[in-house]
């Protein structure tokens, strides 16, 4: 039985053990706190993230590190994208030698602009083709409820991805392969930047229109960035790109959308953070996505404006009215 360590115990890290689980591996679950590994291990649920789903029985968990990495062949990382490089330089020891690293992070560094799988590369001093990345409109709850899933699984070694992809196929939970890593992060942290967008909108009652034009621009200038950095436009067409894109634009459980939805309300950045409960990784990401974006020399107006509202006290009202009175142009630039 193939053994997995999945570090994080918020919904999706929590969620993905799950589908491990049901996928014949036999998962550690690490987290901070004992009582929830307690309640993990004793009641088979995790009730501040997912109550209500009773977990596998092949599901355990551990406040120990070193217990969790024991023998893995994959190792999840689940945590917060800005705090992955403190928590992984402390763990990076106790890694099995083989192990492959997985990201579920969906998020840009602040500060270096480098995406999750180069931070775990520098970090933990392995090779690239020991790091893969899974993406895709994979909502944690929908997922933990078995409701059917489509997802990628991203390596530059293709061994690698099909090694991981048989490790997480389950009847509920369909995964694909993909060797374009640099699109598939980028589809996965961009489209958290452009659900603020829309959340914002929708906060702010601008209709369907609205919601759709920012859907398919936040797709263009995803791409652009993505082609600039050598990655492979067909990938911003899949699940990685506009699947993941839709889901998280459209649906009330996607945390950025929500967190949009309120400071489109006239909530404030402050307020707004109050009443997350989880991270809503867009929000800081959408900084070092524009960072990204200014090193290659790509126009991003969507993030832009998302930085403008989130970060610089632009009222929503002018980031609109700038927008919509931006130079015309034609679509394909």
């Amino acid at each position: 039985m193939t053994k997995a360590a999945v570090f994080g115990t918020g919904s999706w890290g929590t969620a993905f053990a799950m589908v491990l689980a049901d996928a014949g591996c036999e998962v550690t679950l690490w987290g901070r706190r004992a009582e929830l590994a307690e309640a993990v291990n004793t009641r088979r649920v995790n009730p501040d993230y997912l109550p209500g789903v009773e977990l596998p029985a092949s599901v355990r968990a551990t406040t120990d590190p070193a217990e969790a990495a024991d023998g893995a062949g994959f190792t999840v990382l689940a945590v917060p994208s800005q705090t992955l490089r403190g928590n992984l330089a402390g763990w990076a020891p106790l890694l099995h030698p083989h192990t492959v690293l997985v990201s579920l992070m969906k998020g840009v560094e602040l500060g270096t602009a480098k995406r999750m799988s180069e931070v775990v590369e520098e970090v933990a001093g392995v090779e690239r083709s020991r790091v893969a990345v899974l993406t895709g409109p994979n909502l944690a709850k929908e997922i933990a409820a078995r409701r059917p899933a489509a997802s990628v699984v991203a390596c530059t070694d293709a061994s690698v991805a099909q090694r991981l992809q048989a490790a997480c196929h389950t009847p509920y939970f369909r995964p694909y392969t993909n060797t374009d890593v640099v699109g598939c992060e980028l589809g996965g942290a961009v489209k958290n930047v452009i659900a603020l967008a829309v959340g914002i909108a929708d906060g702010m009652e601008l209709g369907d229109n609205a919601k759709a034009s920012l859907i398919t621009r936040g797709l263009a200038e995803t791409t652009r960035l993505g082609l600039a950095m050598g990655a492979d436009a067909h990938t911003f067409a899949g699940l990685a790109g506009m699947g993941d894109l839709v889901a998280t634009c459209s649906s009330p459980l996607s945390r950025n959308h929500t967190f949009g939805t309120n400071l489109g309300r006239g909530m404030t950045l402050e307020e707004t953070i109050a009443v997350t409960r989880q991270t809503a990784e867009g929000v800081k990401s959408c900084e070092s996505v524009r960072e990204l974006a200014r090193m290659h020399g790509v126009e991003m107006p969507l993030t832009e404006t998302v930085v403008g509202i989130v970060h610089e006290g632009k009222p929503p009202l002018v980031a609109l009215k700038e927008l919509m009175s931006r130079s015309a142009k034609a679509e394909r630039v």
